[in-house]
């Protein structure tokens, strides 16, 4: 079995983890907004996306509720990654995400990525 040079995964090295990643594309990202989601973006220098997350109690609920919403935010991302410009990204989760189903988070946040990959992939 040859691994395949695009792998689909989701390691480390694609994740933003420090205040000062977070801080950095606060100060000076592009914004993208929808009904569920607040995009945050700013180009990283790198060859590969990255991704931060920001699900919080007050928007998104409870425990489960929480881990839900970043399980699918996580998966939209890993299965995505590959036809989005090196750019780092943090997810904010917005107060209609609590009760929205599933396939309507997915739907969205395909928009979104389809909005980054168009608007900071030719600049």
């Amino acid at each position: 079995m040859q691994p395949t040079p695009r792998r689909l995964r989701l390691g480390a090295d694609l994740r933003l983890r420090s205040k000062l990643q977070f801080d950095a594309i606060y100060a000076g990202g592009k914004r993208f907004d929808d009904r569920f989601f607040g995009l945050r973006v700013k180009p990283n220098g790198l060859d590969h996306a990255r991704v931060g997350l920001a699900v919080a109690v007050k928007t998104a609920g409870n425990a489960v509720a929480r881990n839900r919403t970043r399980r699918l935010i996580r998966e939209s991302f890993r299965l995505t990654q590959h036809a989005l410009p090196p750019v780092d990204v943090v997810v904010a989760a917005k107060y209609p995400t609590r009760e929205a189903p599933a396939e309507a988070l997915r739907a969205s946040l395909a928009t979104l990525w389809q909005r980054v990959a168009s608007t900071c992939g030719s600049s």
